[in-house]
């Protein structure tokens, strides 16, 4: 019996195109050679939509102008020189005694700071001097 998933198929470089259709094992043995994407990991993002792919008599197919979209959308920009990263922003921003879950909104993690920085303002102008 041959196990099709590990059939290596050697396709002509001349005869490959951006735009030519690849089972999703081959295109990710072409699109990475180093072998870090697999077939799991080209299926994992089809199913976070960041993946165009076809479905033809059963099969799915992807191509390497597919595989550069997917690229573009996957890219993290880098920060801003003198920006802080998110994890020690999180860290630097947390109200003392609160964990932070990372479930609350960018807005409703300000009006909570801001709250604390009200009550704060206001307690040091009520204390007599």
């Amino acid at each position: 019996m041959s196990d099709q998933s590990n059939r290596k198929t050697e396709l002509p470089q001349e005869s490959l195109t951006p735009t030519t259709p690849l089972r999703l094992a081959v295109a990710a043995r072409i699109a990475f050679p180093d072998g870090s994407m697999t077939l799991a990991g080209l299926r994992r993002e089809i199913s976070r939509g960041r993946l165009a792919y076809e479905v033809i008599a059963g099969k799915h197919y992807t191509t390497l102008s597919d595989i550069e979209d997917m690229r573009r959308l996957c890219r993290i920009q880098a920060n801003a020189p003198g920006a802080e990263s998110s994890r020690r922003a999180r860290r630097i921003f947390a109200s003392p005694g609160v964990e932070y879950s990372g479930e609350e909104s960018g807005q409703a993690r300000l009006a909570r700071r801001l709250q604390s920085r009200r009550e704060r303002a206001k307690a040091k102008s009520d204390k007599p001097t």
